[in-house]
This record gives structure tokens, sequence and C-alpha cells, in this order.
């Protein structure tokens, strides 16, 4: 008998709990919220950040079978050759100093040359310096990732980067 209160109270409570006409107020006042959010955010969304363009991508690249790591500086516009991948940097931008936080990014086209046949894509986007994980070229043999972008002017080993 004790089990069937027990079990039969929650009941009784959570039903009179739903009958109360203030009930829905509460839920009313979120979904007005969500709603606001939803309207406001795409718009907030597609803020402009100033960049600047540099005519140098600064890159990393790991060759997986033989341990070998590579600085590159590659000019926005030519072509290298890695192992069998050919990397061509379509644009490299960095954020202005005083926004925070600084960023560099760059527009990569990568593709796997094989003798005989036609290059295979392997990446097409931008990477960016701060979350390499967030836009990552996906490869059996090789990493690449960019490390930053540098003017013409900047000694060799320096970059800006983010």
């Amino acid at each position: 008998m004790r089990l069937q209160k027990s079990v039969f109270l929650p009941a009784v409570r959570l039903s009179a709990f739903l009958s109360c006409p203030f009930y829905c107020v509460p839920s009313l006042k979120k979904l007005a919220v969500c709603v606001f959010l939803v309207v406001l955010f795409p718009a907030l969304a597609h803020a402009v950040v100033p960049t600047q363009e540099r005519p140098i991508v600064v890159l990393r690249a790991l060759d997986k079978m033989t341990a070998r790591v590579e600085e590159i500086d590659l000019p926005v516009g030519k072509t290298i050759q890695f192992g069998t991948l050919s990397i061509v940097a379509r644009t490299c931008r960095v954020t202005l100093p005083e926004e925070a936080p600084p960023e560099s990014a760059a527009y990569l086209e990568i593709s796997e040359i094989a003798p005989g046949e036609q290059d295979k894509p392997v990446f097409k986007g931008w990477m960016f310096a701060s979350s390499p994980a967030l836009s990552a070229m996906e490869h059996p043999v090789y990493d690449i990732w960019i490390t930053g972008c540098k003017d013409e002017t900047q000694p060799p080993g320096s970059s800006e980067k983010h």
C-alpha cells in the first residue's frame, strides 16, 4: 500500500503543477529570448574584422614516414612541392595588431601528384594559425599547417605567428 502512495502522489503533484496557468510563463520568456537571439546573432556573426594581406605564407610541413619537418616560405600565387604534394597559396591575411586575439589565415590549394595520373586534390580552403585542427589537411603521409604570414622585408624565420 505504501508503494502505491509514493507512485501515485508524484503523478498527482505533476498533473497539478502542469495545470497551473502560470507554468507556461517562464517557457514563453525563454522562447522569446531564443527567438531574439536567433534573429540577432546572425547579424553579429558577420562582423567584419580588418585584415592585412601579406605576400608570403609560412608553412610547416611534416613527412610522417621520415619524420622530416620543414618550414616553408611560400609566396602567394607560387607553387612548391613537398614530397608528392603540390602546394599553392592564394592569399595570406593577418588581423591588425590591435585586434584581439591576433590571427593569421591562408587560403591554400594542395594536391597530390602521382606519376602518369592527374593531380588529385587533397585540400582546398582556409587554414588558421591559431587553430590548425579547425581546418586540417588529412593525408596518410604528410601534414601541412600554417604558422604565420610575413612581408618580403622580414628576415627568414620571423613571421607574424598567431
